[in-house]
């Protein structure tokens, strides 16, 4: 419904179209259970490829797109002023809380303190112990200019297929910057993937 970190060799993160491997994405769909209700909180872009994986479950997806949200969400606000905006570009608030929020990439296109702002309005929408899975671009320098387009494939890998129109120095947030940002959530296991991103996995 619609509603210790491994090295291996360092592809560029700005190829698009190719699949890669994200082993805690994968568990962690692989984790989803039969028998409960989830509501799952996508900030990415609509994926029909997104609403089918779940839709062998009990769960209803939320999509946020908050990459049309970015120039709102870094603006230099004050904090009252950001809680309120961060609010505003979530889906409306529902009875029940996350269990799961995808954010792919799009945690390296906020500044610290939207950052910080929008993740303290999702855990406020979040029960105790929902994971949140996040992709950082980490080895490289530079990142495409806007959020990708991520689509899970059958055999569990990742593809980002957003066209590159042109590249923005990334972030490279560190696991010590995250936990600053996210001082809400732990983390529960990061990896260095292939394509030079790090994936991390947070709990409430």
């Amino acid at each position: 419904m619609i509603g210790s970190v491994a090295r291996t060799a360092v592809r560029n993160p700005t190829t698009k179209s190719v699949p890669f491997n994200a082993p805690l994405f994968k568990a962690l769909i692989e984790g989803v259970p039969d028998d409960e209700r989830w509501v799952v909180l996508d900030l990415g872009k609509i994926c029909p490829q997104v609403i089918t994986l779940f839709g062998g479950h009990r769960c209803r997806v939320e999509i946020a797109e908050i990459g049309q949200e970015l120039e709102l969400l870094n603006r230099d606000l004050d904090r009252e002023s950001l809680r309120h905006v961060a609010d505003s570009v979530l889906p409306p608030r529902l009875a029940e809380p996350a269990d799961l929020v995808l954010c792919w990439d799009t945690l390296n296109y906020l500044n610290r303190d939207a950052l910080q702002g929008l993740m303290a309005q999702i855990a406020e929408r979040s029960r105790a112990g929902t994971r949140v899975h996040a992709l950082i671009y980490y080895a490289d320098p530079h990142m495409p200019d806007s959020p990708g387009h991520y689509v899970p494939r059958d055999d569990g890998t990742l593809t980002n297929v957003s066209p590159v129109t042109a590249t923005r120095a990334a972030p490279r947030y560190t696991p010590e910057d995250l936990q600053l940002c996210l001082p809400s959530f732990t983390t529960e296991r990061a990896m260095l993937l292939g394509n030079g991103m790090q994936e991390f996995l947070f709990r409430l």
